[in-house]
């Protein structure tokens, strides 16, 4: 959550992986959206992303085209 509350906590399925460390991912509601990588993720080199991963994700209540990736869920 972010500093001052204003992101919701979802859950998607990555569709596409992009250049630049960038995903669309696909939510339990068929709406897709932009999501890049958060720092700890990018600090953790070890960590893959790949189409069909499952990952949890914080969205701006202001924009719902984006999202942060926070987490990758086990599949």
């Amino acid at each position: 959550m972010s500093k001052n509350g204003d992101s919701i906590e979802v859950v998607g399925v990555v569709s596409q992986v992009l250049p630049g460390t960038m995903f669309r991912v696909k939510l339990e509601n068929d709406h897709e959206v932009l999501a890049h990588i958060a720092g700890k993720m990018r600090k953790r080199r070890w960590i893959r992303l790949a189409v069909g991963d499952k990952v949890k994700m914080e969205m701006s209540t202001y924009d719902l085209d984006k999202a942060r990736i926070t987490w990758r869920l086990d599949n």
